[in-house]
């Protein structure tokens, strides 16, 4: 028993490559897994996503919930698996799993966190009426990792909404990102990287390399990630003309070598909570211009990390890609800035005593 009340039992939707699905690789592989005996249940499974050989590389065992699409037979496998192990925690890492979460916790009398991550509004128009209310309201502890999203949740009021909301940024493990060369290049190398998914808003970036290129700067914008997004996209450059400086990457696991081969980053995303790609890029000493959205301006210190420009301002976002493929030398001050500020406050070691203090604020106690 000594055991269970030690395990911590990880509920996530699925292992793609997904920002929360990064979180929790980063989380089991930074935490003690033999005092802790982690163990990661899969709402949707799928043996090949990105994450699934990855965490079981840690010893960490992966477990598929039930291969049916119906939700209640799904609920009633989970609670099966969780009165199986008896765990001490049950930790959703997906929003929309809250409620299952709680459920199992129910039965098995574990402690339950929940999960809420991105924009709120978002979020709940994404998860459904009812049942986003309800994975809003229970578990009753949650983790959010955005001090706006909590306060958004605060000023929400009313009878759905967490008893509890304990803020965990996002943590990273710097080393991984610790590139000191600068690329020497004459053509400014522009990475992005995230899903190729409507919110994400790379039309945007496309539009912006084609005033960019009629404007006679030289550059390369190359995009890292997959979604059903890439036909249409592919399309708008080809439209535009930018075939010959905008590069469709896919999905990519090399991020660290991708950021240490760039000049700055660019976000254009129309919602976000704590963006892991910008975390990512300030770690790797590169300068960032993003939009105005979630954490992003709290993360990004304006013409200090780089620029922060408003969501539907395209002039506003050429004019600051343009200053740094300009100003070379600034960008790469932008960019030690930046990396100082992350190596200070998203260390891995600052995310994993966070999220276990969360567990002991919530009645986890460790036997």
């Amino acid at each position: 028993m000594a055991e269970a009340r030690h395990h911590i039992l990880y509920l996530i939707s699925q292992l793609g490559p997904g920002g929360s699905e990064k979180q929790l690789f980063g989380l089991l592989q930074a935490m003690d897994r033999q005092k802790y005996f982690p163990t990661v249940a899969v709402w949707n499974f799928r043996e090949h996503d990105v994450y699934v050989s990855q965490i079981r590389a840690l010893g960490v065992q992966v477990l598929s919930i039930s291969n049916t699409s119906h939700s209640i037979i799904k609920l009633l496998s989970f609670m099966r698996l969780v009165m199986r192990l008896r765990p001490g925690v049950i930790h959703s890492f997906t929003f929309y799993t809250n409620i299952a979460a709680f459920c199992g916790a129910l039965i098995a009398y574990s402690v339950a966190i929940g999960s809420l991550r991105g924009d709120l509004q978002q979020t709940l128009y994404d998860t459904g009426g009812i049942l986003g209310r309800l994975c809003l309201r229970y578990p009753r502890f949650q983790i959010c990792n955005s001090s706006i999203v909590a306060e958004k949740v605060k000023q929400l009021g009313g009878f759905f909404g967490p008893k509890c909301l304990c803020v965990v940024r996002n943590g990273l493990d710097c080393s991984l990102f610790n590139r000191e060369h600068w690329p020497f290049s004459k053509r400014a190398e522009i990475l992005a990287i995230g899903s190729l998914l409507a919110y994400k808003r790379w039309d945007r970036l496309i539009d912006a390399a084609a005033d960019l290129k009629k404007k006679g700067y030289d550059f390369l914008v190359r995009i890292a990630g997959s979604g059903p997004l890439e036909f249409s996209l592919k399309q708008q450059a080809q439209t535009l003309g930018v075939t010959d400086c905008v590069e469709f990457l896919g999905f990519c696991e090399n991020i660290p070598d991708l950021l240490a081969s760039s000049s700055f980053l660019v976000h254009t995303s129309d919602t976000e909570g704590l963006p892991n790609a910008i975390i990512e890029a300030m770690a790797s000493g590169r300068a960032v211009v993003a939009t105005d959205v979630g954490e992003v301006p709290m993360l990004v210190e304006e013409g200090t990390t780089g620029f922060i420009v408003k969501r539907n301002d395209k002039d506003e976002l050429v004019e600051r890609l343009a200053f740094l493929i300009r100003d070379s030398e600034r960008c790469a001050q932008m960019g030690i800035a930046g990396r100082d500020k992350v190596r200070k406050e998203f260390g891995v070691n600052q995310h994993i005593v966070k999220t276990f203090e969360a567990y002991h604020l919530a009645g986890w106690k460790e036997a």
